[in-house]
């Protein structure tokens, strides 16, 4: 099931998307070359915009949740993607240890915790879980809605080793976005993986580095296919020390919304696009679509409700917010039943797996669908009639459309790894 386009996909993604069709084997081996010099992250989710005229991720996610939201026929290559991530990482692994979120008991987040346990236990792991929650000292069962039990049991740290009662890890799996703050029971392990690096949790992490790593990535990209990086690529810029609360910081919110709107607006112009540019105003770390609000006017930050302010303090665990990303607004054209969708990429290692289309029948296509009352439908990207279809006509396939998510999922994934080794604490520095 694909969604259509309000705006047939006509002028400058049109081309894009004929671009990169034809353009596929130089893109597949620019990434290949790509990751002969960089790691990807273990897994990543990528929520991207399609605008008609602009493709462009907005958000990357290295803890992915939502596996269950994928279709049980995008299982083989996800198994095999983690045999190949793993095989890497740990060749003789045996025991893989997984770490959840602390709020074990939403149905919507086991049945995901189930899905990575199944993909890793078909790759060949004797899979557990592991949970930072205080409250649970003992192995304690989850029943899921299909019937599933989950058992959850506390880790146990040795001086040097982090696992469970009978069970020692080679591979530590994060799939908990360590938003309150990284934990000392995971710190200065010896000799076990812990995956995603604890740099990339939320406690280290920022947005911003990531949109300016993106930035360097889709100007080499555009570059490659000789077009203008802005169709990929959602301009942003930053402001430090915000205090929604007490409405400190503000002015330099105020001043940076106007100038990237006076940018879009010049593009739009160029481009010949008849919109009105919105900025998004969000935290600087934190997921879960909270602390994010649009913004089409730097006058509306003058006369922000008690409600909005409230909303941008604080994200994730209570943590407050402090910084924050303004970033270009990327509308939405994709429409399923009539409420405005977005599509979502997930990746294991270099590796497309899947993904699905994020769908809110109450938001407006200027808004953040990462809220509740979203809704989910899946996609396959590995079925063979979803493999790109170079000759069609742009705009008419799929198939084209599927692979094009699949490029732009891909950069921000590189991205992250250009990220990743810009922040890592353990890298050595060359002066």
């Amino acid at each position: 099931m694909v969604p259509h386009l309000v705006t047939a996909l006509t002028g400058p993604i049109n081309e894009l998307e004929a671009r990169i069709l034809e353009s596929m084997p130089a893109i597949e081996r620019w990434f290949r070359l790509e990751w002969m010099e960089h790691t990807p992250p273990f897994y990543t989710s990528v929520d991207l915009r399609n605008a008609g005229f602009k493709l462009a991720p907005v958000d990357t996610n290295l803890y992915p949740g939502g596996w269950n939201n994928l279709t049980r026929e995008m299982l083989p290559l996800a198994v095999q993607a983690a045999m190949a991530a793993i095989e890497k990482i740990c060749p003789e692994a045996k025991n893989l240890l997984l770490v959840p979120e602390g709020h074990t008991r939403n149905s919507f987040y086991l049945a995901n915790v189930a899905r990575l346990k199944q993909i890793f236990s078909l790759a060949g792991l004797n899979v557990r879980l592991g949970t930072l929650d205080p409250d649970i000292t003992a192995p304690t069962s989850f029943e899921l809605p299909d019937g599933q039990t989950l058992t959850v049991e506390p880790l146990i740290r040795t001086k040097r080793r982090l696992g469970l009662k009978d069970f020692d890890p080679c591979t530590i799996l994060l799939n908990n976005d360590l938003s309150a703050g990284i934990p000392k029971v995971l710190e200065g392990l010896h000799e076990q993986y812990v995956l995603p690096p604890l740099h990339a949790g939320w406690a280290v992490r920022r947005k911003t580095h990531h949109f300016k790593s993106y930035e360097e990535v889709a100007k080499k990209f555009a570059k490659l296919l000789g077009m203008d990086s802005w169709l990929i690529n959602p301009i942003h810029s930053h402001c430090g020390k915000v205090d929604f609360a007490e409405g400190a910081g503000l002015d330099c919110v105020k001043t940076n919304v106007d100038a990237l709107l006076g940018k879009v607006r010049r593009k739009y112009k160029e481009y010949g696009i008849n919109e009105k540019p919105f900025a998004v105003v969000k935290a600087d770390n934190g997921t879960y679509g909270m602390g994010i609000m649009t913004v089409r006017d730097a006058k509306e930050l003058d006369e922000l409700t008690h409600r909005t302010r409230n909303k941008m303090s604080v994200v994730k665990d209570g943590q407050d917010v402090t910084e924050v990303l303004i970033q270009e607004g990327v509308p939405t054209y994709e429409r399923m039943h009539d409420a405005v969708a977005e599509p979502v990429v997930y990746m294991m290692d270099r590796y497309v797996v899947g993904g699905f289309y994020r769908v809110h029948a109450e938001r407006g296509i200027d808004e953040n669908l990462n809220s509740p009352g979203a809704k989910f439908v899946p996609l396959a990207f590995a079925e063979s009639h979803h493999l790109p279809r170079p000759g069609e006509k742009p705009g008419a396939s799929a198939p084209n459309r599927f692979y094009m998510y699949g490029v732009i999922g891909r950069l921000a994934m590189l991205a992250a790894s250009y990220e990743l080794e810009a922040t890592n604490p353990d890298a050595e520095t060359y002066d």
